[in-house]
Protein backbone atom coordinates (compact mmCIF):
# COMPACT_ATOMS: atom_id res chain seq x y z
CA UNK A 1 0.00 0.00 0.00
CA UNK A 2 2.36 2.22 0.69
CA UNK A 3 4.55 2.41 -2.86
CA UNK A 4 1.17 2.57 -4.15
CA UNK A 5 0.66 5.90 -3.02
CA UNK A 6 4.43 6.75 -3.69
CA UNK A 7 4.07 5.72 -7.41
CA UNK A 8 3.53 8.21 -9.23
CA UNK A 9 6.54 10.28 -7.24
CA UNK A 10 8.73 7.66 -8.17
CA UNK A 11 6.96 7.46 -12.10
CA UNK A 12 8.30 11.51 -12.28
CA UNK A 13 12.00 10.61 -10.43
CA UNK A 14 12.81 7.84 -13.27
CA UNK A 15 11.27 10.50 -16.17
CA UNK A 16 13.18 13.47 -15.01
CA UNK A 17 16.28 11.01 -14.51
CA UNK A 18 15.93 9.95 -18.04
CA UNK A 19 15.49 12.91 -19.21
CA UNK A 20 18.43 14.42 -17.86
CA UNK A 21 20.17 11.29 -19.12
CA UNK A 22 18.38 11.82 -22.83
CA UNK A 23 19.83 15.17 -22.31
CA UNK A 24 23.33 14.38 -21.73
CA UNK A 25 23.50 11.76 -24.54
CA UNK A 26 22.36 14.85 -27.27
CA UNK A 27 24.99 17.08 -26.16
CA UNK A 28 27.78 14.41 -26.32
CA UNK A 29 26.30 13.61 -30.06
CA UNK A 30 26.41 17.08 -31.31
CA UNK A 31 29.79 18.25 -29.48
CA UNK A 32 30.81 15.03 -31.77
CA UNK A 33 29.50 16.71 -34.77
CA UNK A 34 30.99 20.28 -34.54
CA UNK A 35 34.22 18.84 -33.37
CA UNK A 36 34.14 16.58 -36.48
CA UNK A 37 33.20 19.66 -38.57
CA UNK A 38 35.92 21.39 -37.25
CA UNK A 39 38.50 18.23 -38.15
CA UNK A 40 37.21 18.60 -41.68
CA UNK A 41 38.14 21.98 -41.87
CA UNK A 42 34.00 23.16 -41.94
CA UNK A 43 34.10 25.23 -38.76
CA UNK A 44 36.73 27.39 -37.44
CA UNK A 45 36.01 26.85 -34.03
CA UNK A 46 33.09 25.73 -31.60
CA UNK A 47 30.48 28.19 -31.41
CA UNK A 48 30.00 30.17 -28.15
CA UNK A 49 26.51 30.52 -26.49
CA UNK A 50 25.45 33.65 -26.86
CA UNK A 51 22.79 34.91 -24.39
CA UNK A 52 19.44 36.27 -25.54
CA UNK A 53 18.65 39.94 -24.58
CA UNK A 54 16.35 39.79 -21.62
CA UNK A 55 14.95 43.40 -22.64
CA UNK A 56 13.86 42.99 -25.96
CA UNK A 57 12.29 40.32 -27.90
CA UNK A 58 12.23 41.68 -31.49
CA UNK A 59 9.48 43.94 -31.25
CA UNK A 60 11.44 46.44 -29.05
CA UNK A 61 8.89 49.09 -29.92
CA UNK A 62 5.58 47.23 -29.76
CA UNK A 63 7.01 45.66 -26.23
CA UNK A 64 7.78 49.20 -24.72
CA UNK A 65 4.77 50.59 -25.27
CA UNK A 66 2.17 48.20 -24.26
CA UNK A 67 4.53 46.53 -21.26
CA UNK A 68 3.16 47.39 -17.63
CA UNK A 69 6.62 46.65 -15.98
CA UNK A 70 8.49 49.36 -14.51
CA UNK A 71 11.83 47.30 -15.62
CA UNK A 72 11.23 47.69 -19.34
CA UNK A 73 12.23 51.61 -19.08
CA UNK A 74 13.82 53.87 -16.99
CA UNK A 75 12.56 56.73 -18.43
CA UNK A 76 9.93 59.10 -16.90
CA UNK A 77 7.19 60.07 -19.25
CA UNK A 78 4.64 62.69 -18.14
CA UNK A 79 1.89 62.28 -19.66
CA UNK A 80 0.04 65.69 -18.80
CA UNK A 81 -0.20 64.71 -14.76
CA UNK A 82 2.40 66.14 -13.17
CA UNK A 83 -0.21 66.75 -10.68
CA UNK A 84 -0.29 63.49 -9.42
CA UNK A 85 3.33 63.53 -7.96
CA UNK A 86 1.53 64.95 -4.82
CA UNK A 87 0.39 61.03 -4.59
CA UNK A 88 3.87 59.41 -4.13
CA UNK A 89 3.74 56.91 -1.54
CA UNK A 90 0.10 56.49 -1.16
CA UNK A 91 -0.79 53.23 -0.64
CA UNK A 92 -3.50 52.21 -3.33
CA UNK A 93 -6.46 51.79 -1.29
CA UNK A 94 -6.15 55.27 0.70
CA UNK A 95 -7.50 57.24 -2.01
CA UNK A 96 -10.56 59.21 -1.80
CA UNK A 97 -12.99 59.60 -4.17
CA UNK A 98 -11.97 63.19 -4.91
CA UNK A 99 -8.37 61.69 -5.09
CA UNK A 100 -9.48 59.08 -7.60
CA UNK A 101 -11.75 61.48 -9.85
CA UNK A 102 -7.82 63.62 -10.68
CA UNK A 103 -6.34 60.08 -11.86
CA UNK A 104 -9.50 59.18 -13.85
CA UNK A 105 -9.38 62.91 -15.84
CA UNK A 106 -5.60 62.09 -17.06
CA UNK A 107 -6.97 58.37 -17.90
CA UNK A 108 -9.69 59.65 -19.78
CA UNK A 109 -7.90 62.11 -21.67
CA UNK A 110 -5.25 59.92 -22.66
CA UNK A 111 -5.49 57.71 -26.10
CA UNK A 112 -5.72 54.15 -25.45
CA UNK A 113 -1.83 53.52 -27.02
CA UNK A 114 -0.88 55.71 -24.21
CA UNK A 115 -2.26 53.73 -21.23
CA UNK A 116 0.73 51.18 -20.50
CA UNK A 117 3.45 53.84 -20.81
CA UNK A 118 1.41 55.71 -18.38
CA UNK A 119 1.02 53.17 -15.36
CA UNK A 120 4.81 52.55 -15.89
CA UNK A 121 5.41 56.38 -15.39
CA UNK A 122 3.37 56.23 -12.23
CA UNK A 123 5.30 52.83 -11.12
CA UNK A 124 8.72 54.74 -12.02
CA UNK A 125 7.25 57.89 -10.02
CA UNK A 126 6.14 55.83 -7.11
CA UNK A 127 2.97 56.68 -7.48
CA UNK A 128 0.57 53.70 -6.94
CA UNK A 129 -2.86 53.57 -9.36
CA UNK A 130 -5.53 53.77 -7.45
CA UNK A 131 -7.55 50.47 -6.42
CA UNK A 132 -11.43 51.58 -7.67
CA UNK A 133 -9.85 52.27 -11.28
CA UNK A 134 -7.74 49.84 -11.62
CA UNK A 135 -10.06 47.78 -13.26
CA UNK A 136 -10.87 50.01 -15.82
CA UNK A 137 -7.19 50.80 -16.66
CA UNK A 138 -6.34 46.90 -16.88
CA UNK A 139 -9.44 46.07 -19.44
CA UNK A 140 -8.36 49.19 -21.41
CA UNK A 141 -4.96 47.60 -21.54
CA UNK A 142 -5.63 44.40 -22.13
CA UNK A 143 -7.83 45.11 -25.35
CA UNK A 144 -5.32 47.14 -26.75
CA UNK A 145 -2.97 43.84 -26.24
CA UNK A 146 -5.47 41.66 -27.91
CA UNK A 147 -5.79 44.33 -30.70
CA UNK A 148 -2.73 45.99 -31.17
CA UNK A 149 -3.93 47.70 -34.64
CA UNK A 150 -7.13 49.66 -33.68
Amino acid sequence: MFFRERKPMWILIISLIVLAFVAAVAGVIRNRKLQRKIDRGELDAMPEVQEADAECCGQHEICERDSLLAAVSKKIEYYDDEELDKYIGISPDAYTPEQEDEFRDVFYTMQDTDVAGWVRSLQLRGIALPDNIKDEVFLIIGERRISPHT
